[in-house]
């Protein structure tokens, strides 16, 4: 005997009669599925005479007999009661809405101090800011519902915690979802130890957002290596990311490194692992990382670092006396700065900033070192009177400057890899206009020009650009992106070697047919009004708005596939950052889980549906 389905009441589209609210004394709320008694407030399950006329005879029988039906005086109760049960909705309504109205401005409050890295125990602090703000702006009855509408807010450490949490499941939930429609995704990946002596591996993901037409840059994932940090435990720990995220190695098409051994070792790095995963998969070192080894100093020239630096130090670091005597000479002189900068070899920028600000104020620090009865006084004096010394100095003061400009341009979010890579093309072209410079009048070279005016030797600086320009052209010639695939993305209607293109494409895409690439190209160059978009938009959106998918949809899949990789670490390395401020407001009290979501709230691009998130409250409020 065949089994009996399973009744569906939803799938039967019962109706409320409106005359079951004169014989049964029933309603049936707006938006609701279950009819309510006028006289008791209890429901029925189901939308069904039988229900509402059970009830009405079992527990209100004896309505019948003071209130006769079709009576006058019944359609008059029907009428008061009726009216009883609207304004008690009303109110339940209006205090459901002030509810979510304040669960709502709690959750605003919690992201904005999870955003600015602010301890949720500054939540009651902001409360307070509010209620004074509301005493000042408003008066009367207005000032006295608004402090009171405040004061239902609930921002309380704990309170405040929770809902963090809340809003980082939300947002987590909204890049899992962009993810998985993305049709691949770029990955950065660099591990590093906090100020708690914590190893940290930090993923970033690059995707195309459909939704927006953008491309997001995201954390993937957070993972604290707990003892050792081999390749092994590095990829790992980027499979458990991807795994969690619902991703498959396959859709990562690139991943960038800092290019340390545990990364891209060739038996065991992590990266060689990944490859066995995926052997498409395009791994390159980060740009930044590579520009600022490029620039590694000759041992004369480190020589004249190491002493300015013992200089700076000297007068900064070994007497708090000194160095407050340093910054009242320095006042009294009306010297260019009030102090000297201090070295962190951490930092790129450093460098180039210390040497600035004491050539700036050079001559000054000259006459404060002349005063000091020291003997290390004395022997930084020398240094400073040495005519060789300071021309190099001079010309590390230049150089430096020029380099802190590249690398700012190489930082930032949302640079693509070609953009890095334009800008480091554009400075090989630079420093070989620097040699020629610094062989005639040293235009790009201020200080050289100040200190030395022509009449000293420049031969070892001409070396050291020539070096400059060989470790430029080594790491950089043949890197994975070349001039043809970047030309491609920045202005397509360049190329001239289509052929020379399409090779270029085949080697880094396997997928790529280079007969039908080429076709594709010719076409587009052949357009003119592409040509005329081309010129109006930046390349992220003329590739991904502009072309059309129907006619060039391989070349809108080779440059979707660039435009996804990421050019450098430079998010990671702004994420270690954010975890060491974070880490220093609460040290040992931080979990892992709490961690992760105030680098969430502070990191992320993604908005809170904050209206949704109160409306869920509400409804478990209700329930």
């Amino acid at each position: 005997m065949a089994a009996s389905k399973k009744r569906k009441v939803d799938s039967e589209n019962r109706a409320f009669n409106p005359e079951w609210t004169e014989s049964f004394l029933f309603v049936l709320p707006t938006g609701g599925t279950k009819p309510v008694c006028l006289i008791c407030s209890e429901t029925v399950a189901l939308i069904k005479s039988g229900n509402v006329k059970r009830h009405y005879e079992t527990k209100h029988k004896c309505f019948e007999e003071t209130y006769p039906l079709r009576s006058e005086v019944r359609s008059e109760k029907i009428r008061s009661l009726k009216a009883q049960y609207d304004q008690s909705t009303r109110i339940l309504s209006h205090t459901f809405t002030a509810q979510q109205r304040a669960h709502e401005s709690s959750l605003r409050v919690s992201w904005i101090l999870g955003q600015h890295k602010k301890p949720f125990t500054d939540g009651e602090v902001v409360k307070e800011c509010m209620t004074a703000v509301a005493e000042t702006l408003f008066e009367g009855k207005e000032k006295q519902e608004v402090c009171e509408k405040i004061k239902q807010i609930p921002i309380s450490a704990s309170s405040a915690t929770k809902k963090s949490e809340t809003l980082t499941q939300d947002v987590v939930a909204q890049l899992d979802g962009a993810i998985q429609k993305a049709p691949c995704v770029g990955l950065a990946v660099d591990e590093s130890t906090d100020v708690c002596d914590n190893a940290q591996l930090l993923v970033y993901v690059r995707f195309y957002y459909t939704e927006q037409k953008a491309f997001y840059e995201d954390l993937l994932g957070i993972t604290p290596l707990q003892t050792s940090t081999t390749g092994e435990d590095i990829y790992l720990a980027i499979m458990e990311m991807l795994a969690k995220r619902g991703m498959e190695p396959s859709k990562v098409i690139s991943i960038t490194t800092d290019g340390a051994p545990a990364m891209i070792g060739r038996e065991k790095g992590a990266v060689t692992r990944m490859k066995k995963d995926n052997p498409d998969l395009l791994t390159y070192h980060c740009i930044i990382h590579q520009s600022v080894l490029c620039a590694s100093l000759s041992d004369e020239h480190a020589e004249v670092m190491t002493s300015v630096m013992k200089m700076i130090n000297f007068l900064r670091a070994s007497s708090s006396y000194q160095h407050r005597m340093l910054r009242e000479f320095l006042k009294e002189v009306d010297a260019n700065a009030d102090d000297l900068l201090l070295h962190n070899n951490v930092r790129w920028l450093s460098k180039g900033r210390v040497l600035a600000r004491f050539w700036a104020i050079r001559r000054e620090v000259a006459s404060f070192l002349a005063e000091l009865k020291h003997h290390k006084a004395t022997q930084l004096s020398t240094f400073l009177e040495n005519e060789k010394q300071m021309d190099n100095v001079a010309f590390l003061v230049d150089i430096t400057s020029h380099l802190n400009e590249l690398n700012l341009r190489l930082q930032g979010k949302d640079n693509s890899i070609c953009e890095l890579m334009t800008a480091v093309c554009a400075f090989q072209r630079k420093i070989e206009m620097f040699k020629e410079d610094l062989q005639e009048d040293c235009v790009h070279f201020p200080a050289v020009q100040e200190q030395v005016q022509g009449q000293r030797d420049v031969s070892s600086f001409v070396v050291f650009i020539d070096k400059l320009i060989a470790n430029f052209s080594n790491r950089f010639d043949s890197f994975s992106i070349g001039q043809q695939l970047t030309m491609f993305i920045q202005n397509p209607f360049l190329i001239t070697d289509v052929r020379s293109f399409s090779k270029e494409a085949t080697q880094h895409f396997k997928w790529v047919n280079a007969r039908d690439l080429q076709m594709e190209l010719v076409d587009l160059q052949a357009n003119l009004a592409m040509n005329e978009l081309s010129a109006r938009t930046d390349p992220s959106s003329f590739w991904l708005q502009m072309v059309p998918e129907t006619a060039f949809s391989r070349l809108k899949k080779v440059a979707l596939y660039i435009l996804t990789m990421f050019g450098s670490t430079h998010n990671c390395e702004a994420a270690f950052s954010t975890i060491n401020i974070i880490k220093n407001k609460y040290r040992s009290r931080l979990t892992n889980e709490h961690l992760h979501t105030c680098m969430r709230m502070t990191l992320s691009p993604f908005k809170p549906r904050f209206k949704m998130l109160a409306g869920q409250a509400r409804a478990h409020f209700s329930h």
